[in-house]
């Protein structure tokens, strides 16, 4: 049985993540301009990393509200634009854990070999980082499309779905083979972040005179941490919610709109904050953005001003 939202609801549901999407935008693409801006961030692998992850997100987060839009105006889309709407979104999803990973390694280098980070951590092996990075993440999904190019016939690719990744690879196998990645990357991502707490915990401890930056680090290790935890969801929701389903059965629209933004939605808000507002070097460059923009606001406006007045003047004179 097929079950709908109201229009009234749908209309709501759809207002709140537009209205998300506008804020997080706003709000990423204010640190994106101020990173861009200042060439002091630009050899610093800390804040390369930071932007790929702020940027990494705003993708995400558009192609998952993108996809959320058009199932309540479309409710199916074409198969092959599922696809690609699918894989953009799972890259991404997926991107955000192993960067976490490299941006607590880049702080444990830091704090723990002071001496040889600039020589480890070199602006064009942070690039290079990226590229594994993206390694990582893209080559075991983009199996589901060839596994799906191989058992299904063509014709099932000009066919409309609601776009859901089950819905569109459906080979019982890549299930489990997504299960097994979820837990090698949760795994591995997890044991990272834990490591270099640690480390960075007893080098706070040994090192007085690096205290202060070695607690700075580690709260921002923490803070990784929370974030991943609520990244993780995405491999434990589609469990979370049978489990939902099954207790409260009247309740499936309401169910998978509350996983939606806890698990899509809300882990996008830290990415901004990390750096963006706790970081003093970045935070004191983000108050210029904000001071230098407001500024030309104002100038423009007492420009137009003054143009105006001119041609008041202009047209008294004439008459």
């Amino acid at each position: 049985m097929l079950v709908r939202d109201t229009f009234t609801t749908a209309f709501v549901k759809n207002l709140i993540v537009v209205l998300v999407w506008l804020i997080l935008s706003y709000i990423n693409g204010t640190v994106v301009a101020t990173f861009f801006r200042h060439q002091a961030f630009y050899e610093d692998p800390r804040y390369i990393l930071f932007i790929h992850m702020v940027i990494n997100d705003a993708i995400q987060l558009t192609v998952t509200i993108m996809l959320f839009v058009l199932s309540y105006i479309f409710y199916k889309i074409n198969v092959s634009f599922c696809c690609f709407f699918i894989l953009v979104a799972v890259f991404t999803t997926r991107n955000t854990p192993v960067n976490l990973a490299s941006m607590a390694i880049e702080r444990y280098i830091a704090i723990c070999n002071p001496l040889r980070h600039a020589q480890i951590c070199t602006v064009r092996r942070t690039y290079m980082l990226i590229g594994l990075i993206w390694f990582i993440s893209v080559v075991p999904d983009i199996t589901d499309l060839f596994v799906t190019l191989a058992t299904e016939s063509l014709s099932f690719f000009h066919e409309s779905v609601f776009c859901l990744r089950q819905n569109v690879f459906k080979d019982p196998i890549l299930k489990y083979k997504r299960q097994a990645f979820d837990a090698i990357y949760f795994s591995c991502v997890f044991l990272t972040l834990v490591y270099t707490y640690l480390r960075i915990l007893f080098a706070a401890r040994a090192l007085s005179t690096e205290k202060m930056s070695a607690q700075r680090a580690r709260n921002t290790i923490l803070l990784h941490g929370a974030q991943l935890a609520m990244c993780m969801l995405s491999y434990v929701s589609p469990s979370v919610e049978i489990v939902l389903r099954l207790i409260f059965p009247g309740r499936i629209l309401e169910i998978r709109f509350a996983n939606y933004l806890i698990v899509y939605i809300l882990p996008r808000f830290l990415s901004p904050i990390i750096y963006g507002v706790r970081d003093r070097k970045f935070r004191q460059y983000l108050r210029r953005y904000f001071v230098s923009s407001r500024c030309r606001v104002r100038s423009q406006k007492v420009a137009d001003q003054v143009k105006g007045d001119m041609r008041d003047n202009i047209e008294r004179d004439s008459n």
